[in-house]
């Protein structure tokens, strides 16, 4: 696995002093997919969990559902320019019968992923769960508590400044899962991933806590792996409000301190 930080020297200018000295940023790579050795997209990075972001990408993207639809994974050991392997490639094998999407001529960017490629209507065909049954009631104060749970648990964030974290909880404030990327999706992809190889999809009952704003991709990928609460400490778009309120999702947002907005299917925040 590559690392997940770097050192790099930098002059830090104050009022009064100018230093130079190194500084920690976390690491962003390439890694390309692919399947059956067919190169099928590229993604930028941190490394780390490789094998759970490219099975929560291919869910996210509805290619396969449960574990047994990935019954192969294998990191790819291609070396650059100096001789050194890079492991940047991860090769799949997906279970008879099951086709890849359609191979991508463009790298994905770790800021917003796949920009476009799912509209409401594709979703709504092709999402696996109806998070409409969900019963979970998650208390005001529970979900307050989400941010700075996140926060602490972010080991890499606090070397760098640098990384998007996504955390999965469940209905009693629990901390199952994080991860941390340089890209939102990446972070919750990597949770999908890490859920669906271990037999936990769908994640009915459970919060989604992500450390940005909350995009249409984000809730496609919650809608996706069957979580019905969607938290975010910053904004959501009109559209990811609109995909929530259409699947059913429970989305916060502005969480911060005691304060929140819930954009969608309010019943599930409340004593």
């Amino acid at each position: 696995m590559g690392r997940v930080t770097a050192r790099r020297p930098v002059v830090r200018i104050s009022a009064d002093r100018r230093t130079e000295r190194p500084d920690t940023l976390a690491v962003e790579e390439p890694l390309e997919i692919r399947v059956s050795g067919e190169p099928l997209t590229v993604t930028m990075r941190t490394p780390g969990d490789d094998f759970d972001l490219v099975a929560g990408f291919l869910a996210a993207e509805g290619v396969i559902q449960t574990a047994a639809d990935l019954p192969a994974m294998r990191i790819c050991t291609d070396a650059d320019e100096t001789g050194a392997p890079t492991f940047n490639v991860v090769d799949v094998t997906l279970a008879t019968g099951l086709e890849p999407p359609a191979a991508r001529a463009f790298a994905t960017t770790s800021a917003c992923g796949v920009c476009g490629t799912a509209s409401i209507d594709l979703l709504r065909r092709r999402a696996p769960y109806d998070l409409s049954t969900d019963q979970v009631r998650l208390d005001p104060a529970l979900l307050s508590a989400l941010p700075d749970r996140l926060r602490d648990a972010q080991r890499v964030f606090e070397k760098t400044g640098g990384l998007h974290a996504a955390g999965l909880f469940d209905a009693h404030g629990s901390l199952l899962a994080i991860r941390e990327d340089v890209g939102r999706h990446n972070a919750v992809d990597k949770i999908i991933g890490w859920a669906l190889r271990a037999g936990r999809l769908p994640l009915t009952g459970h919060v989604l806590m992500v450390s940005g704003r909350a995009s249409f991709e984000l809730v496609q990928k919650a809608v996706i792996a069957g979580i019905p609460v969607l938290a975010a400490v910053s904004a959501p778009s009109s559209l990811a409000v609109d995909l929530a309120a259409e699947a059913r999702l429970t989305l916060v947002g502005f969480l911060r301190g005691t304060s929140m907005n819930v954009y969608s299917e309010t019943r599930r925040v409340g004593p």
